[in-house]
C-alpha cells in the first residue's frame, strides 16, 4: 500500500479532489492512503496558530515557519520511514509521467504545500528529500499541486483502475502521445469512426494507433521524440 501524507496551511482545498473518482475507490479499496495534516496543528502560536512570518530582508510577503514544518515531519518520521519528502515548488524539477510512474512504486511520501511567499529555505536545506513543480507559473499554495501529484501516481498503482491496461496506453508512457479514440456510434452527422478501427483486426488496429501516437507526437509535442533519441 502507498502512505501519501499531504501537509497543508489550508486542507481545506483537498477535500473535493481527494474524496472521489479513482483516488477514492483506490483508498476505500486498501490500496492507498492519503492523509491530510494541517500545519497549524504544529504551530507553537497556541491562540493564533499562526504558521508564518515576515521576511528577513526587504523581500515582499509572508513566509512559512520553520518549527510546525518540522515538527510535522519529525512527528510523521516517528512513526514510519519515508521515501522522500516532497516540497510542491514553482522552481523544483518537472512533474512528468516518468516520475509518476517512480513515485507510484514508493511506499510512504510525505508531499508539503507552500503557501505565502514561500517557506523557510532551512527547510528545502535540511528537511526536503525532492522538489517538484506541475509548470512554469506560481499558484497561491501547493495544494492543487499536491492534488494532482497525488491522482497521477494513485491511478497508476495496480487495482486502482478497473482495467489496468489503461494506464499503459496513456500520454507519455513511451515519450509518445497517446492516439485519437472513439465510441458508439460510429457515425454522427456524417463524421465517420475510421474503418480500420471497425474491422475487428487486432494487429492492424494496434499497428494504425501507433502509427498516430507518433503522426500526434510528431505535430504536437516533437520534443518528446528527441529526448527518446
Amino acid at each position: 500500500m502507498l502512505r501519501i501524507d499531504i501537509l497543508s496551511a489550508v486542507p481545506e482545498l483537498l477535500e473535493s479532489p481527494l474524496g472521489h473518482s479513482i483516488i477514492r475507490r483506490a483508498i476505500d479499496k486498501g490500496l492507498a492512503q492519503v492523509v491530510v495534516h494541517n500545519l497549524r496543528d504544529y504551530s507553537t502560536d497556541v491562540k493564533h496558530h499562526r504558521i508564518d512570518d515576515y521576511a528577513f530582508g526587504f523581500s515582499a510577503g509572508m513566509v512559512m515557519q520553520i518549527e510546525p514544518i518540522d515538527r510535522a515531519i519529525s512527528a510523521l518520521k516517528d512513526e514510519r520511514d519515508y521515501d522522500d519528502i516532497i516540497y510542491m515548488s514553482p522552481d523544483g524539477e518537472p512533474f512528468t509521467q516518468s516520475v509518476a510512474n517512480h513515485l507510484s512504486l514508493n511506499h510512504n511520501l510525505i508531499l508539503l504545500c507552500g503557501h505565502y511567499k514561500g517557506i523557510d529555505h532551512r527547510i528545502r536545506e535540511h528537511l526536503v528529500t525532492r522538489e517538484i513543480t506541475i509548470g512554469d507559473y506560481v499558484l497561491t499554495g501547493g495544494e492543487l499541486p499536491a492534488a494532482v501529484i497525488t491522482d497521477a501516481v494513485i491511478r497508476l498503482l495496480p487495482g486502482a483502475m478497473s482495467d489496468e491496461q489503461s494506464a499503459l496506453t496513456d500520454c507519455y508512457q513511451d515519450n509518445l502521445l497517446a492516439p485519437p479514440v472513439y465510441t458508439r456510434p460510429a457515425e454522427y452527422k456524417g463524421w465517420q469512426v475510421p474503418e480500420i478501427l471497425l474491422s475487428g483486426n487486432e494487429a492492424k488496429i494496434m499497428d494504425w494507433e501507433h502509427e498516430q501516437a507518433l503522426i500526434r507526437t510528431r505535430l504536437l509535442r516533437p520534443q518528446l521524440l528527441e529526448e527518446e533519441q
